[in-house]
Parts: C-alpha cells; sequence; structure tokens
C-alpha cells in the first residue's frame, strides 16, 4: 500500500478489500473480467503481446494494484502562459519520482511556434539520460512526438546516449532483473471526432492514423515503447456529448493494430458520466480491447472524474492517468479544468483497498509547492486536506 504518513492515516481509514461491493473483480464474477474473445487471441497488439497474460487466462481473486501515470510536467504545465525555468520542471520530475509513482509524462517533441512551454523537452530528456534519478521504482519516461520530426529529434538524443535506457526488448529479454536505467516512451494522440481532429490536428482522422502509425512503427524499431492517445472520447467541444463509442473502439483498435502498446482514453472536456463511461468500455470490450491495453484519463470538469474512475475499475481497468495539484487543462476544449488531481487520486483509490504504491504525503507536498510556484490555486482537496491536517498534528505536538 502507499506510504501514509501518521497524519494520512487519521485521515483514510480503508475498508478490507473483500468487502468492497463495488469492486466486483474475482473469479470471472461481475464486469471486471471478460470473456476468452477470439480477436483479441488472434490480434498482435504490440511488440508485448505475446509476454502478456491474456484476460481468459487465471487471475488472482483481487486484483487491487493500480498504476498512476503522472501527466503534470507536460500535460499539467503545457498550457501555462509563463515559461517555467528549467531548472522548476526537472525539479517537479525528480520529486515526482522519489514519490513511487512508475510513469511520468516528462516533455514534447512539437514545434515551439503552437507549445512554446514545452521547447526545453530537449534538455529534460537529456537530464534523464544522464542523471540517475532517485526512484523506489523503475521509472517510465513519456515524452510527445506527435510526427516524425518530433521522434527523430528524440532519437538525435537517444543515440547520444545508447546505454542510459532500457529499450523495450531488452526489459522483455529480462523482466526480473533490477536496472536503474530509465524506460523511454513516445506518446502520440488521435482525436474521436472529426472536429476536434482539424482544431487540434489540423487534419481529419483518417490522416491523422497515417501519420501516427508512421511513428509507431519508427519507434518500435528504435525499441521504444508507445503509448496512443484518444481525445475527446466522451464528449467533444465541437460535437458535444454524443461521441460515438463504436468509432473510439475502431480508433483504438487501428492503433494497437499499428503496435502501440497501450491506449490512453482521455476524457478531454471532463464530460463523461458513469453511464457512458461504462457503454464505452463494453464497446471497446465488444471489440477484442483488453482491460490492460487501457488507460483512463479523466478530468475533473464537472467534478465526475472520480466517479468515472470507479465505473472503470470495476470493469478492470487498473491504469489511470493524473496531475499533481489538478494542472491542467485543453486550448481547444473551451473551459475544461485540469486533469483529476493525483492526490485525489491516490487517496480515492487507497481508501478503496486499491494499492497505488504512492506516499499521499509527498506528492501533496509536491502539490501545493507547484502551484504556489506557477501562481496558481492548489485544485487538490485531498491534497489541501492532508497539509492542513498535518499542520493542526505539529500545532497539538507543540502545544
Amino acid at each position: 500500500m502507499a506510504r501514509f504518513a501518521l497524519v494520512s492515516n487519521r485521515l483514510l481509514s480503508r475498508p478490507h478489500p473483500r468487502c468492497l461491493g463495488l469492486l466486483r473483480i474475482a473469479n470471472g464474477n461481475g464486469d471486471g473480467v471478460s470473456n476468452s474473445n477470439s480477436k483479441a487471441n488472434a490480434r498482435l497488439f504490440a511488440t508485448e503481446s505475446a509476454q502478456r497474460p491474456s484476460q481468459s487466462s487465471p487471475s488472482p481473486p483481487l486484483d487491487n494494484r493500480v498504476k498512476l501515470v503522472e501527466v503534470g510536467p507536460r500535460d499539467g504545465l503545457q498550457n501555462e502562459k509563463t515559461i517555467i525555468p528549467l531548472a522548476t520542471k526537472i525539479n517537479l520530475i525528480e520529486r515526482l519520482a522519489r514519490t513511487g509513482l512508475s510513469t511520468i509524462e516528462a516533455g514534447s517533441f512539437v514545434s515551439p511556434k503552437w507549445v512554446p512551454q514545452m521547447d526545453n523537452s530537449r534538455e529534460i530528456l537529456e537530464h534523464i539520460l544522464r542523471r540517475d534519478i532517485a526512484s523506489p521504482t523503475p521509472l517510465t519516461f513519456s515524452f510527445l512526438a506527435p510526427n516524425l520530426k518530433g521522434l527523430n529529434n528524440a532519437n538525435a538524443i537517444l543515440e547520444k546516449h545508447p546505454n542510459a535506457f532500457e529499450t523495450q526488448a531488452t526489459r522483455l529479454a529480462n523482466p526480473s532483473a533490477s536496472s536503474h536505467k530509465p524506460t523511454v516512451e513516445i506518446a502520440v494522440f488521435a482525436a474521436a471526432t472529426e472536429a476536434f481532429s482539424q482544431k487540434n490536428l489540423n487534419c481529419d482522422i483518417a490522416t491523422s492514423l497515417k501519420w501516427f502509425g508512421e511513428v509507431i512503427q519508427a519507434a518500435k524499431q528504435r525499441g521504444l515503447r508507445v503509448r496512443a492517445y484518444i481525445s475527446v472520447v466522451l464528449g467533444c467541444p465541437f460535437e458535444g456529448h454524443d461521441v460515438n463509442p463504436h468509432r473510439v473502439a475502431e480508433i483504438a483498435t487501428e492503433m494497437l493494430e499499428m503496435g502501440a502498446d497501450e491506449i490512453a482514453l482521455g476524457d478531454t472536456t471532463g464530460m463523461g458520466t458513469a453511464p457512458r463511461t461504462k457503454e464505452l468500455l463494453n464497446c471497446l470490450r465488444s471489440a477484442g480491447i483488453r482491460n490492460e491495453d487501457i488507460s483512463m484519463h479523466f478530468h475533473d470538469t464537472y467534478g465526475q472524474a472520480l466517479v468515472n474512475t470507479a465505473v472503470a475499475l470495476e470493469h478492470g481497468i487498473r491504469t489511470f492517468d493524473s496531475s499533481v495539484g489538478g494542472l491542467g487543462g485543453c486550448p481547444y476544449s473551451p473551459g475544461a479544468t485540469g486533469n483529476v488531481a493525483t492526490e485525489n487520486m491516490v487517496y480515492f483509490l487507497e481508501s478503496l483497498g486499491m494499492d497505488t504504491g504512492v506516499d499521499l504525503d509527498a506528492v501533496s507536498d509536491i502539490g501545493a509547492w507547484i502551484t504556489k510556484e506557477l501562481g496558481k490555486p492548489n485544485d487538490s482537496s485531498v491534497g489541501k486536506a492532508v497539509i492542513g491536517a498535518r499542520s493542526m498534528t505539529e500545532q497539538d505536538v507543540k502545544a
């Protein structure tokens, strides 16, 4: 379980996992485990696929391990108007790495004309490869590369440090080996609606998938893991709430067949509701897409992120994106607030008996620090509560 200090234990009392009616995941009963699917077995999703068990394989009675992907340093900061110093970004990444988070979005190889905040991503990748960043767990650093130019820019840095990172092949060849070398992951972004694709990528969905196919193929040849995002899967600012889940499944299937290792489904606008989240996940399952190939990326614009997380948990999803302090937004999604806060996710998941491996006190401190650095309010209610309770405890001790 996550490492909670005394103050956090006072805030959080966990029920025993077996008492949770919400998480009906055991032994193939309930919605958490799907039956064998011939499509999933027949299709080669990615390099790792042969190494991973299928959903029809026997599983533990209750899988309570949840992976949180920290997107704050990239998705959380990319829309900030004031350029954040490189030292602050590196400090943020290194502090997050010490909390138990195993995957961190660190930067973006995009044109500085469009996203000036990410202009120093080259220096961040160089720093990651040159320095042994302290962490209690093996680290993966993810970088957005939406086209071959971006990937080539990342590759130019990787080629200067060929022995400083793990490739997918070396990690799969010896998965039990202990290594301080990070894994470098490349991410691409598609959209679930034509209107959002035109606004965000300046092309239709079919054209974007052609581009991403080239990036994915080149990244896999380099031995890199690939994460494929699909934006606005539960609501589009231009086309409304009724995003077609079957279209999302088609796009996800195509990207997996291209070689993507994981599909991150983005509720970019925060319009998602529990029924629509369940409908989408059921549609993906019917298309033969496995739970372990999916990550959920919720925004909390309408306060539904944790509700939707609960639905995804019950379905069997075990990877979720979050952002420290609730940082983030989307310039092409007017009114959309930040990603669900990492602090809120850790508290929520652990209260359900899940194991995130993340230090809540440490990540709460980071959320308070980085939002102060940015001159923004801390959007994590849990983070503020943890720090407030700690202050009261310290005052009691002094008294």
